[in-house]
Protein backbone atom coordinates (compact mmCIF):
# COMPACT_ATOMS: atom_id res chain seq x y z
CA UNK A 1 0.00 0.00 0.00
CA UNK A 2 1.01 3.32 -0.76
CA UNK A 3 2.68 4.87 2.38
CA UNK A 4 1.83 8.73 1.89
CA UNK A 5 -2.45 7.13 1.24
CA UNK A 6 -1.59 5.03 4.44
CA UNK A 7 -0.73 8.66 6.52
CA UNK A 8 -3.26 10.85 5.12
CA UNK A 9 -5.97 8.14 6.01
CA UNK A 10 -5.59 8.94 9.40
CA UNK A 11 -4.71 12.51 10.04
CA UNK A 12 -5.69 12.94 13.59
CA UNK A 13 -8.41 16.41 14.01
CA UNK A 14 -9.63 17.62 17.12
CA UNK A 15 -13.19 15.94 18.27
CA UNK A 16 -15.19 18.36 20.09
CA UNK A 17 -18.48 16.32 20.11
CA UNK A 18 -18.77 19.10 22.76
CA UNK A 19 -19.99 15.39 23.13
CA UNK A 20 -22.95 19.60 22.93
CA UNK A 21 -6.33 32.75 35.46
CA UNK A 22 -4.89 33.46 37.52
CA UNK A 23 -3.37 36.38 35.84
CA UNK A 24 0.57 34.99 34.68
CA UNK A 25 2.99 36.46 36.65
CA UNK A 26 6.66 35.24 37.41
CA UNK A 27 6.31 35.54 40.82
CA UNK A 28 3.79 35.06 43.27
CA UNK A 29 3.27 35.82 47.28
CA UNK A 30 3.98 33.03 50.04
CA UNK A 31 0.46 30.97 50.95
CA UNK A 32 -1.00 28.84 53.36
CA UNK A 33 0.69 25.89 54.85
CA UNK A 34 -2.82 24.42 56.08
CA UNK A 35 -2.99 20.53 54.81
CA UNK A 36 -4.71 17.85 54.70
CA UNK A 37 -4.89 13.74 52.91
CA UNK A 38 -3.04 11.84 50.12
CA UNK A 39 -2.46 10.89 46.75
CA UNK A 40 -3.32 7.45 45.24
CA UNK A 41 0.36 6.60 44.80
CA UNK A 42 0.17 7.69 40.85
CA UNK A 43 2.84 7.80 38.50
CA UNK A 44 3.94 8.60 35.49
CA UNK A 45 6.59 7.74 32.92
CA UNK A 46 9.46 9.96 31.79
CA UNK A 47 9.24 9.54 28.04
CA UNK A 48 7.26 13.14 27.54
CA UNK A 49 8.05 16.42 25.18
CA UNK A 50 9.09 19.05 25.62
CA UNK A 51 7.77 22.09 24.25
CA UNK A 52 8.92 25.73 23.64
CA UNK A 53 9.30 28.59 26.33
CA UNK A 54 6.13 29.98 26.88
CA UNK A 55 6.32 34.08 25.29
CA UNK A 56 6.91 36.89 27.91
CA UNK A 57 3.22 38.49 27.80
CA UNK A 58 2.10 41.05 30.03
CA UNK A 59 -1.09 39.99 32.21
CA UNK A 60 -4.46 41.68 31.79
CA UNK A 61 -5.11 44.27 35.19
CA UNK A 62 -8.68 43.83 35.61
CA UNK A 63 -9.93 41.23 38.20
CA UNK A 64 -13.10 40.76 35.76
CA UNK A 65 -12.91 37.42 33.45
CA UNK A 66 -11.01 38.18 30.12
CA UNK A 67 -13.49 39.33 27.24
CA UNK A 68 -13.46 37.39 23.81
CA UNK A 69 -9.89 37.59 22.52
CA UNK A 70 -8.00 38.66 25.84
CA UNK A 71 -5.87 35.99 27.39
CA UNK A 72 -7.55 33.31 29.14
CA UNK A 73 -6.59 33.55 32.68
CA UNK A 74 -6.40 30.23 34.16
CA UNK A 75 -5.46 28.18 37.67
CA UNK A 76 -4.38 24.71 37.03
CA UNK A 77 -4.90 22.71 39.77
CA UNK A 78 -3.44 18.60 39.77
CA UNK A 79 -1.18 16.71 42.27
CA UNK A 80 -0.10 15.31 38.87
CA UNK A 81 3.10 17.89 38.53
CA UNK A 82 6.51 17.44 38.59
CA UNK A 83 8.61 18.76 41.51
CA UNK A 84 12.18 18.53 42.32
CA UNK A 85 11.32 15.51 44.45
CA UNK A 86 9.79 14.18 41.97
CA UNK A 87 11.01 15.51 38.80
CA UNK A 88 8.81 13.54 35.77
CA UNK A 89 5.74 12.76 37.75
CA UNK A 90 2.51 14.31 35.62
CA UNK A 91 4.70 15.99 33.07
CA UNK A 92 2.32 15.39 30.40
CA UNK A 93 0.27 17.83 32.60
CA UNK A 94 3.13 20.57 32.26
CA UNK A 95 3.73 19.54 29.00
CA UNK A 96 0.02 20.55 27.60
CA UNK A 97 0.06 23.63 29.78
CA UNK A 98 3.67 25.08 28.36
CA UNK A 99 2.12 24.56 24.88
CA UNK A 100 -1.02 26.39 26.17
CA UNK A 101 0.99 29.22 27.41
CA UNK A 102 3.33 29.37 24.31
CA UNK A 103 0.04 30.85 22.28
CA UNK A 104 0.63 33.94 24.60
CA UNK A 105 -3.45 33.38 24.70
CA UNK A 106 -3.62 32.19 27.92
CA UNK A 107 -1.83 33.14 30.90
CA UNK A 108 -1.76 30.72 34.61
CA UNK A 109 -0.88 29.34 37.13
CA UNK A 110 -0.19 26.15 39.13
CA UNK A 111 -1.34 24.89 42.62
CA UNK A 112 0.00 21.18 42.52
CA UNK A 113 -0.47 20.02 45.71
CA UNK A 114 1.37 17.68 47.80
CA UNK A 115 0.75 14.94 50.26
CA UNK A 116 2.46 14.60 53.51
CA UNK A 117 2.83 12.05 56.28
CA UNK A 118 5.70 10.95 58.60
CA UNK A 119 8.39 8.59 57.22
CA UNK A 120 6.48 8.70 53.70
CA UNK A 121 8.08 10.21 50.38
CA UNK A 122 8.29 12.51 49.62
CA UNK A 123 9.06 14.61 52.87
CA UNK A 124 8.53 18.31 53.46
CA UNK A 125 12.25 19.44 52.53
CA UNK A 126 11.88 17.54 49.25
CA UNK A 127 9.61 20.11 48.21
CA UNK A 128 9.67 23.39 47.76
CA UNK A 129 6.05 25.23 49.12
CA UNK A 130 6.54 27.81 45.55
CA UNK A 131 8.64 27.22 42.90
CA UNK A 132 9.08 28.56 38.68
CA UNK A 133 9.41 25.84 36.36
CA UNK A 134 9.70 27.07 32.39
CA UNK A 135 8.53 30.56 33.68
CA UNK A 136 5.38 29.11 35.57
CA UNK A 137 4.69 30.05 39.07
CA UNK A 138 3.81 26.85 40.40
CA UNK A 139 2.18 26.53 44.29
CA UNK A 140 2.97 23.01 46.41
CA UNK A 141 0.51 23.13 49.23
CA UNK A 142 0.82 20.30 51.25
CA UNK A 143 -2.41 18.03 52.58
CA UNK A 144 -1.98 15.99 55.32
CA UNK A 145 -1.73 11.82 53.58
CA UNK A 146 -3.70 9.25 56.27
CA UNK A 147 -2.71 6.11 55.41
CA UNK A 148 -5.85 3.41 54.61
CA UNK A 149 -7.63 6.50 54.55
CA UNK A 150 -7.14 7.48 51.11
CA UNK A 151 -10.18 7.05 49.29
CA UNK A 152 -12.68 8.30 52.13
CA UNK A 153 -10.83 11.54 52.92
CA UNK A 154 -8.39 12.50 49.83
CA UNK A 155 -10.84 14.51 47.67
CA UNK A 156 -11.43 16.63 50.92
CA UNK A 157 -8.30 16.97 51.97
CA UNK A 158 -6.76 17.92 48.88
CA UNK A 159 -9.65 20.41 48.74
CA UNK A 160 -9.05 22.27 51.63
CA UNK A 161 -5.54 22.58 50.93
CA UNK A 162 -5.67 24.00 47.33
CA UNK A 163 -8.49 26.42 48.18
CA UNK A 164 -6.50 28.33 51.05
CA UNK A 165 -3.73 28.40 48.63
CA UNK A 166 -5.88 29.94 45.98
CA UNK A 167 -7.34 32.76 48.12
CA UNK A 168 -4.67 33.77 49.44
CA UNK A 169 -3.36 34.15 46.01
CA UNK A 170 -6.63 36.31 45.34
CA UNK A 171 -6.49 38.31 48.16
CA UNK A 172 -2.92 39.36 47.28
CA UNK A 173 -4.58 40.51 43.95
CA UNK A 174 -4.75 37.66 41.63
CA UNK A 175 -7.82 36.80 39.22
CA UNK A 176 -8.29 33.80 37.59
CA UNK A 177 -11.12 33.11 35.30
CA UNK A 178 -11.55 29.40 35.12
CA UNK A 179 -10.08 26.47 37.11
CA UNK A 180 -8.02 24.01 34.89
CA UNK A 181 -8.07 20.66 36.86
CA UNK A 182 -6.19 17.42 36.09
CA UNK A 183 -7.01 13.53 36.77
CA UNK A 184 -10.35 13.14 37.83
CA UNK A 185 -10.10 11.29 41.80
CA UNK A 186 -9.16 12.65 44.19
CA UNK A 187 -8.19 15.77 41.97
CA UNK A 188 -11.27 16.49 40.00
CA UNK A 189 -13.53 15.85 42.74
CA UNK A 190 -11.50 18.53 44.81
CA UNK A 191 -11.24 21.02 42.12
CA UNK A 192 -15.36 20.93 41.69
CA UNK A 193 -15.57 21.69 45.39
CA UNK A 194 -12.75 24.48 44.87
CA UNK A 195 -14.79 25.88 42.15
CA UNK A 196 -18.46 25.77 43.42
CA UNK A 197 -16.47 27.70 46.70
CA UNK A 198 -15.30 30.49 44.83
CA UNK A 199 -17.79 30.29 42.12
CA UNK A 200 -15.47 29.63 39.32
CA UNK A 201 -16.18 27.65 36.06
CA UNK A 202 -13.98 24.29 36.24
CA UNK A 203 -13.22 22.15 33.49
CA UNK A 204 -11.79 18.29 34.08
CA UNK A 205 -9.27 16.46 32.07
CA UNK A 206 -9.60 12.92 32.43
CA UNK A 207 -6.57 10.57 31.82
CA UNK A 208 -6.85 6.91 31.95
CA UNK A 209 -7.23 4.94 35.17
CA UNK A 210 -9.33 7.59 36.89
CA UNK A 211 -12.03 6.51 33.78
CA UNK A 212 -11.03 2.83 33.77
CA UNK A 213 -10.01 2.03 37.21
CA UNK A 214 -11.26 4.16 39.94
CA UNK A 215 -14.74 4.38 39.61
CA UNK A 216 -14.73 0.92 40.57
CA UNK A 217 -13.45 1.49 43.58
CA UNK A 218 -15.61 2.29 46.92
CA UNK A 219 -16.13 5.65 47.62
CA UNK A 220 -14.68 6.59 44.49
CA UNK A 221 -16.76 6.34 42.14
CA UNK A 222 -19.57 7.69 43.69
CA UNK A 223 -17.37 10.93 44.18
CA UNK A 224 -16.16 11.10 40.52
CA UNK A 225 -20.02 10.32 39.04
CA UNK A 226 -20.97 13.73 40.83
CA UNK A 227 -17.93 15.49 39.83
CA UNK A 228 -18.33 14.22 36.40
CA UNK A 229 -21.66 15.44 36.41
CA UNK A 230 -21.27 18.93 38.38
CA UNK A 231 -18.22 20.12 36.43
CA UNK A 232 -18.98 22.64 33.29
CA UNK A 233 -16.80 20.71 30.65
CA UNK A 234 -14.65 17.82 30.68
CA UNK A 235 -11.76 16.85 28.18
CA UNK A 236 -10.93 13.58 27.40
CA UNK A 237 -7.23 12.56 25.89
CA UNK A 238 -8.52 9.93 23.49
CA UNK A 239 -12.02 9.17 21.60
CA UNK A 240 -12.10 5.75 23.50
CA UNK A 241 -11.54 7.69 26.56
CA UNK A 242 -14.62 10.01 26.11
CA UNK A 243 -16.77 6.88 25.62
CA UNK A 244 -15.61 5.64 29.20
CA UNK A 245 -16.88 8.75 30.36
CA UNK A 246 -20.40 8.79 28.88
CA UNK A 247 -20.47 4.93 30.38
CA UNK A 248 -19.77 6.69 33.71
CA UNK A 249 -23.00 9.06 33.13
CA UNK A 250 -20.85 11.60 31.85
CA UNK A 251 -23.14 14.29 29.74
CA UNK A 252 -22.06 13.70 26.56
CA UNK A 253 -22.64 17.44 25.06
CA UNK A 254 -20.11 18.19 27.79
CA UNK A 255 -17.14 16.33 26.74
CA UNK A 256 -14.36 17.17 24.28
CA UNK A 257 -11.99 15.00 22.95
CA UNK A 258 -8.02 16.68 22.83
CA UNK A 259 -5.42 14.51 22.85
CA UNK A 260 -1.81 14.70 24.01
CA UNK A 261 0.71 15.97 20.69
CA UNK A 262 4.10 15.22 20.77
CA UNK A 263 6.63 17.85 20.42
CA UNK A 264 8.32 16.87 16.92
CA UNK A 265 11.55 19.21 17.57
CA UNK A 266 12.89 17.24 20.37
CA UNK A 267 11.28 13.52 18.97
CA UNK A 268 13.10 13.63 16.02
CA UNK A 269 15.32 10.31 14.06
CA UNK A 270 18.89 10.42 14.42
CA UNK A 271 20.96 12.31 11.91
CA UNK A 272 23.42 9.07 12.21
CA UNK A 273 21.57 6.44 13.75
CA UNK A 274 24.61 3.51 13.07
CA UNK A 275 26.95 5.96 14.80
CA UNK A 276 24.08 6.51 17.59
CA UNK A 277 23.63 2.67 17.68
CA UNK A 278 27.00 2.27 18.55
CA UNK A 279 27.28 4.43 21.18
CA UNK A 280 24.41 3.08 23.05
CA UNK A 281 25.97 -0.46 22.07
CA UNK A 282 23.08 -1.60 20.39
CA UNK A 283 23.38 -4.80 18.47
CA UNK A 284 21.45 -6.49 16.15
CA UNK A 285 17.33 -6.25 15.98
CA UNK A 286 16.21 -4.26 19.02
CA UNK A 287 13.12 -3.74 21.07
CA UNK A 288 12.43 -1.14 23.05
CA UNK A 289 9.82 -0.98 25.84
CA UNK A 290 9.45 2.51 27.88
CA UNK A 291 7.28 2.99 31.06
CA UNK A 292 7.33 2.08 34.83
CA UNK A 293 8.12 -1.33 36.20
CA UNK A 294 4.69 -1.76 37.36
CA UNK A 295 2.01 -4.43 36.44
CA UNK A 296 -0.23 -2.59 34.34
CA UNK A 297 2.53 -1.73 32.00
CA UNK A 298 2.87 -5.55 31.30
CA UNK A 299 6.73 -5.89 29.98
CA UNK A 300 6.36 -9.03 31.15
CA UNK A 301 4.77 -9.82 27.71
CA UNK A 302 7.77 -8.13 25.84
CA UNK A 303 10.23 -10.47 27.75
CA UNK A 304 8.57 -13.77 27.28
CA UNK A 305 8.23 -12.22 23.63
CA UNK A 306 12.10 -12.87 23.29
CA UNK A 307 11.70 -16.41 23.51
CA UNK A 308 10.06 -16.21 19.84
CA UNK A 309 12.38 -13.69 18.85
CA UNK A 310 15.82 -15.65 19.16
CA UNK A 311 17.63 -12.85 17.33
CA UNK A 312 16.38 -10.01 18.93
CA UNK A 313 17.19 -7.99 22.38
CA UNK A 314 15.03 -5.80 24.23
CA UNK A 315 15.96 -2.88 25.88
CA UNK A 316 13.08 -1.69 28.84
CA UNK A 317 13.52 1.97 30.22
CA UNK A 318 11.88 2.56 33.33
CA UNK A 319 11.86 2.01 37.03
CA UNK A 320 9.26 0.58 39.93
CA UNK A 321 8.37 -2.41 41.77
CA UNK A 322 8.32 -4.98 39.41
CA UNK A 323 12.13 -4.90 38.28
CA UNK A 324 13.16 -8.01 40.47
CA UNK A 325 10.40 -9.71 39.19
CA UNK A 326 10.95 -9.35 35.24
CA UNK A 327 14.63 -9.67 36.18
CA UNK A 328 13.73 -13.38 37.57
CA UNK A 329 11.17 -14.21 34.71
CA UNK A 330 13.89 -13.42 31.84
CA UNK A 331 16.38 -15.48 34.09
CA UNK A 332 13.55 -18.52 34.07
CA UNK A 333 13.34 -18.20 29.72
CA UNK A 334 16.78 -17.90 29.77
CA UNK A 335 16.80 -14.37 27.91
CA UNK A 336 18.82 -12.73 30.33
CA UNK A 337 21.07 -12.12 28.44
CA UNK A 338 19.19 -10.34 25.88
CA UNK A 339 17.49 -8.33 28.01
CA UNK A 340 18.94 -4.70 29.04
CA UNK A 341 17.01 -2.63 31.78
CA UNK A 342 19.13 0.69 32.33
CA UNK A 343 16.32 2.20 34.27
CA UNK A 344 14.29 5.21 34.26
CA UNK A 345 15.64 7.89 31.47
CA UNK A 346 15.38 12.06 31.50
CA UNK A 347 12.54 12.87 28.73
CA UNK A 348 15.36 14.64 26.60
CA UNK A 349 17.99 11.70 26.04
CA UNK A 350 14.64 8.74 25.27
CA UNK A 351 14.42 10.28 21.17
CA UNK A 352 18.41 8.83 21.29
CA UNK A 353 16.65 5.26 22.30
CA UNK A 354 13.81 5.44 20.29
CA UNK A 355 15.82 6.77 17.61
CA UNK A 356 18.26 3.64 17.58
CA UNK A 357 15.53 1.26 18.23
CA UNK A 358 13.78 -0.99 15.74
CA UNK A 359 10.57 -1.54 16.88
CA UNK A 360 9.05 0.24 19.94
CA UNK A 361 6.61 -2.60 22.38
CA UNK A 362 3.88 -0.80 24.65
CA UNK A 363 1.97 -4.36 26.19
CA UNK A 364 -0.01 -1.79 28.54
CA UNK A 365 -3.29 -3.17 29.78
CA UNK A 366 -5.03 0.31 30.60
CA UNK A 367 -3.68 3.99 28.71
CA UNK A 368 -5.90 6.78 28.09
CA UNK A 369 -3.23 8.43 25.53
CA UNK A 370 -0.10 6.71 25.55
CA UNK A 371 2.62 9.32 24.76
CA UNK A 372 5.24 7.06 24.30
CA UNK A 373 3.59 5.79 21.08
CA UNK A 374 4.28 9.23 18.99
CA UNK A 375 7.37 10.08 20.31
CA UNK A 376 8.63 6.44 19.03
CA UNK A 377 6.90 6.92 15.60
CA UNK A 378 8.29 10.79 15.64
CA UNK A 379 11.49 9.45 16.07
CA UNK A 380 10.80 7.06 12.74
CA UNK A 381 10.45 3.74 14.84
CA UNK A 382 7.35 1.56 14.49
CA UNK A 383 5.22 0.41 16.98
CA UNK A 384 3.48 -2.83 18.47
CA UNK A 385 1.00 -2.04 21.17
CA UNK A 386 -1.91 -4.04 22.58
CA UNK A 387 -5.51 -3.21 22.59
CA UNK A 388 -6.05 0.30 24.94
CA UNK A 389 -7.34 3.61 24.49
CA UNK A 390 -5.96 5.47 22.14
CA UNK A 391 -4.04 3.00 20.64
CA UNK A 392 -5.88 3.01 17.24
CA UNK A 393 -5.83 6.74 16.95
CA UNK A 394 -2.23 6.98 16.98
CA UNK A 395 -1.52 3.92 15.77
CA UNK A 396 -4.21 4.15 12.22
CA UNK A 397 -1.83 3.71 9.15
CA UNK A 398 -0.24 -0.34 8.48
CA UNK A 399 2.97 1.38 7.48
CA UNK A 400 3.58 3.26 11.47
CA UNK A 401 3.20 -0.24 13.50
CA UNK A 402 0.26 -2.21 14.56
CA UNK A 403 -2.14 -2.58 17.67
CA UNK A 404 -2.29 -6.66 18.60
CA UNK A 405 -6.42 -7.82 18.72
CA UNK A 406 -4.77 -10.54 22.02
CA UNK A 407 -2.41 -9.15 24.84
CA UNK A 408 0.17 -12.52 24.23
CA UNK A 409 3.78 -12.93 24.11
CA UNK A 410 3.38 -14.57 20.66
CA UNK A 411 0.65 -12.01 18.76
CA UNK A 412 3.59 -9.88 19.84
CA UNK A 413 6.52 -11.63 18.68
CA UNK A 414 4.19 -12.03 15.47
CA UNK A 415 3.28 -8.52 14.93
CA UNK A 416 7.24 -7.49 15.46
CA UNK A 417 8.34 -9.91 12.90
CA UNK A 418 6.18 -7.79 10.14
CA UNK A 419 7.49 -4.22 11.24
CA UNK A 420 9.11 -2.92 8.27
CA UNK A 421 12.43 -1.03 9.37
CA UNK A 422 14.23 -0.03 5.88
CA UNK A 423 14.56 3.75 5.67
CA UNK A 424 11.43 4.20 3.71
CA UNK A 425 9.31 2.85 6.50
CA UNK A 426 10.91 5.36 9.06
CA UNK A 427 10.60 7.83 6.84
CA UNK A 428 6.60 7.59 6.53
CA UNK A 429 6.69 7.07 10.43
CA UNK A 430 7.99 9.90 11.14
CA UNK A 431 5.96 11.96 8.65
CA UNK A 432 2.85 10.12 10.60
CA UNK A 433 3.70 11.38 13.83
CA UNK A 434 4.23 15.13 12.42
CA UNK A 435 0.27 15.14 12.19
CA UNK A 436 0.00 15.40 16.18
CA UNK A 437 1.53 18.21 17.09
CA UNK A 438 0.26 20.33 20.04
CA UNK A 439 -1.37 22.87 18.08
CA UNK A 440 -4.58 21.32 17.46
CA UNK A 441 -4.84 20.47 21.24
CA UNK A 442 -4.34 24.27 22.11
CA UNK A 443 -6.92 25.59 19.82
CA UNK A 444 -9.20 23.39 21.23
CA UNK A 445 -8.46 24.14 24.80
CA UNK A 446 -8.64 27.91 24.13
CA UNK A 447 -11.89 27.67 22.21
CA UNK A 448 -13.62 25.22 24.85
CA UNK A 449 -12.08 27.78 27.96
CA UNK A 450 -13.40 30.83 25.69
CA UNK A 451 -17.40 29.27 24.89
CA UNK A 452 -17.84 28.12 29.00
CA UNK A 453 -16.48 32.19 29.92
CA UNK A 454 -18.68 33.56 26.91
CA UNK A 455 -21.89 31.26 28.15
CA UNK A 456 -21.10 32.58 32.05
CA UNK A 457 -20.53 35.94 30.95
Amino acid sequence: MNAEREISACRPSISSSCLSGLRGSASGPPFPTRSAGDTDGRSTCASTARPPPARDRQPPSADLPEQAGGPVRLATFSSLYPNPAQPTHGVFVENRLRHLLASGEATAKVVAPVPWWPSRAPSRAAVPREEHRHGIHVLHPRFLAVPGLGLATNPYAMARAGLAAIEALSRAGFAFDLLDAHYLFPDGVAAVRIARALGKPVVLTARGSDTSQLPMLPFAGGMIRKALAEAEAIIAVSAGLAEGLVALGAPRGRITVLRNGVDTALFHPPAMREALRAELEIRGPTILSVGHLIARKRHHLAIEALRELPQHRLVILGEGPERAALEALAARLGVQDRLRMPGSRPHDELPRWYGAADVMVLASAREGWANVLLESMACGTPVVCTEAWGAREAVCAPIVGEVVGEATAQAIATAVRRRDTDAGARAATRRHAEAFGWEATTRGQLDLFRRILKERA
